[in-house]
């Protein structure tokens, strides 16, 4: 990953930890580092250290009632590095443009960045961000849950549970889940198993 200072480390989990959350909290970063690093030691990274920032960052600001969330942890991230990595030669746009694009998961197709300059550090972080799907059955049933539980008290569970169902179902319809080779090739079938099975659950 990258080395933070102990200030900027104690701001970034001061920020997961607000407000609690039962999915997107600090130990989600964990888990998104965790593949960050399997990419790091097998097809490896074009921008490693803006990639690591990323991960660090995309979901630092996180209030279920609002849908913005990308956008202001993007913001929060380049105030951040600016403030504290002001001479790490870190490119804080590429940064807060990966954070920008996890707010499309299920929309991307593998070519939709062919003419980014590092394109397989796109399909790779937005991956690892949804690896989660791929995980084994207990994992992800966890994980469903979760989410769950952080939209109680913000929308109807009749809503949640339809609108869930929709973005499930739409991930599962899609040619390609995963946006890398790398992940497709680990991932793709259990993440369909435990779509299918979610789905199921919600009918």
């Amino acid at each position: 990953m990258i080395e933070l200072s102990d200030a900027q480390r104690e701001r970034l989990q001061a920020a997961y930890a607000e407000p609690p959350r039962a999915y997107h909290a600090w130990s989600h970063v964990g888990e998104v580092a965790r593949h960050y690093e399997a990419v790091a030691e097998g097809p490896g990274w074009g921008q490693p250290r803006e990639v690591a920032l990323a991960v660090l960052y995309h979901d630092a600001v996180y209030d279920p009632a609002r849908r913005d969330n990308e956008a202001r942890s993007a913001d929060f991230a380049l105030q951040e590095i600016a403030r504290w990595m002001p001479d790490g030669g870190i490119d804080a746009s590429r940064v807060g443009q990966l954070i920008l694009w996890t707010a499309r998961h299920g929309q991307f197709a593998p070519d939709d960045f062919n003419d980014d300059p590092c394109p397989d550090d796109v399909r790779h972080f937005l991956d690892c961000d949804m690896a989660i799907l791929g995980a084994s059955p207990d994992a992800f049933d966890a994980y469903d849950r979760a989410i769950a539980r952080e939209y109680r008290g913000h929308v109807p569970g009749w809503l949640f549970r339809i609108n869930r169902r929709r973005f499930l179902k739409g991930l599962l319809a899609r040619d390609r889940i995963f946006l890398s080779e790398f992940f497709h090739e680990r991932f793709n079938a259990a993440a369909r198993a435990n779509l299918r099975r979610a789905v199921t659950r919600k009918q």
